[in-house]
């Protein structure tokens, strides 16, 4: 299951994590961000223990999202040892391609 960080929490749940964590970042209004989100839940299920799945909301935490660089939405960023490691930006790409993308960081 997919959780939820805020400008708060994001130091210690993403950055101090163990194994590599995808932010997804989002808004309530955001129509492709509500399209990928069951697809990122079932992910989060196939992947748990490899990968960590979280969702930021871009509008109740704008800190973090300013200081990625985050200008549209849905952006997915990938963090591995308290790093950026890579990002995809929008929800075009289809489930195999994102767990594809996924593991190869997680191995």
């Amino acid at each position: 299951m997919t959780g939820h960080v805020t400008d708060a929490t994001f130091s210690s749940e993403v950055l101090g994590s163990s194994q590599p964590v995808l932010v997804d970042f989002w808004a309530e209004w955001c129509g492709p961000c509500r399209a990928i989100a069951p697809i990122l839940e079932e992910i989060s299920t196939e992947l748990e223990g490899k990968v960590k799945i979280v969702k930021l909301n871009v509008d109740e935490n704008p800190g973090t999202a300013a200081q990625y660089g985050v200008r549209s939405i849905p952006t997915m960023i990938l963090f591995k040892g308290g790093e950026a490691a890579d990002m995809k930006i929008g929800a075009g790409t289809p489930k195999a391609g994102l767990v594809k993308w996924l593991e190869s960081h997680a191995a």
